[in-house]
């Protein structure tokens, strides 16, 4: 048992026969994790669940070769014991952890499982002492090593290329579509609706501390609000836009970030010099915009340098005016 994680075996204590039960265990979970991402793709990406489909059906046939050699040994009975009992054994995150994350993140998933599990092999190997289990530890280590050929080859057979694309396209869109234009919109909205409030406020006071909590105000409030307001006004059935929740918490975290910008250099006690950091962070704010429109609303470049630079700069303008009149 391992003083580090009590209660749990370490791996290296594991006799040849635990060693088997665990490796039954680990691919009957794999194959329920593959094919639990193929039901939360089969709506959007029905092409890429067969895949895994495929995948969760070469786990099960990894368990029934291990469970057929563990009975050869040792008899029927295959004691349970799982992943989370070795301690410094690999883990596997949740499905649901990793699905909401996109359909790249889930390919990529599956390969960091395919490698766990071939390491896993090769230290197996080193524990069997028959011939038999042996030679099946080394096959499934090379099985699970050859993981982005056998994934390249169920691909070719259910996710061509044009389908592939396909799936890819309609990803990028949905990321668009719940993260990227709600929080540019709150970023927009917190970079260019606060420069007033902030502004007008350093340039009456000239104080930086009394500007700071004006600026913090402004940015914390607006975010709550812009996040409020995308979660609820629309729940993305019909739109298809996604997670209310997600979008909300898109669009009022960078909201926030927007606002907050422009308001931290005022933590600077020297009020010019705070000042001066302050606006060079606005007009940084505002290219960085202008350059997340070009890049993913595909909106002309020079056309969000006029929107959202140009139109900063006069927001800004006018609350310097107003503060210092």
């Amino acid at each position: 048992m391992s003083r580090f994680f009590p209660g749990r075996r370490r791996f290296a204590d594991l006799s040849e026969q635990e060693v088997l039960a665990l490796a039954i265990s680990s691919e009957e979970d794999d194959a329920y994790t593959y094919t639990d991402y193929a039901e939360t793709l089969r709506k959007d990406y029905p092409d890429t669940a067969k895949v895994f489909e495929a995948m969760a059906a070469q786990e099960r046939g990894h368990a029934t070769s291990l469970t057929r050699e563990y009975e050869r040994r040792y008899g029927p009975h295959v004691p349970l014991i799982r992943r989370e009992s070795i301690a410094g054994y690999y883990h596997r995150r949740p499905v649901w952890a990793v699905a909401n994350l996109g359909i790249e993140r889930i390919r990529a998933e599956v390969g960091r499982m395919e490698d766990e599990s071939a390491n896993f092999y090769l230290q197996a190997q080193k524990k069997a002492s028959d011939p038999g289990t042996r030679k099946l530890l080394e096959s499934l280590y090379q099985t699970e090593l050859q993981h982005e050929e056998i994934a390249g080859s169920l691909a070719e057979r259910y996710l061509p290329v044009d389908k592939r694309a396909e799936e890819n396209e309609k990803a990028r869109r949905q990321f668009v579509l719940t993260w990227v234009q709600p929080g540019l919109a709150g970023l927009m909205d917190g970079s260019v609706s606060t420069l007033a409030p902030i502004f007008a406020t350093a340039f009456a006071t000239q104080n930086s501390h009394t500007t700071l909590l004006v600026g913090l105000a402004a940015a914390v409030g607006a975010g709550i609000s812009m996040g409020f307001t995308e979660a609820i006004h629309d729940d993305g059935v019909i739109s298809g836009r996604g997670s209310p929740i997600k979008r909300g918490i898109a669009s009022g975290v960078m909201t926030a970030v927007g606002g907050l910008g422009h308001a931290l250099p005022y933590l600077i006690p020297e009020f010019w010099t705070a000042t001066a950091i302050a606006i060079v962070v606005v007009f940084i704010e505002l290219w960085a915009i202008a350059f997340i429109q070009n890049r993913f609303m595909e909106t002309p470049f020079w056309r969000s340098v006029m929107q959202v630079v140009l139109g900063g700069a006069l927001v800004l303008a006018a609350g310097i005016f107003i503060g210092g009149s």
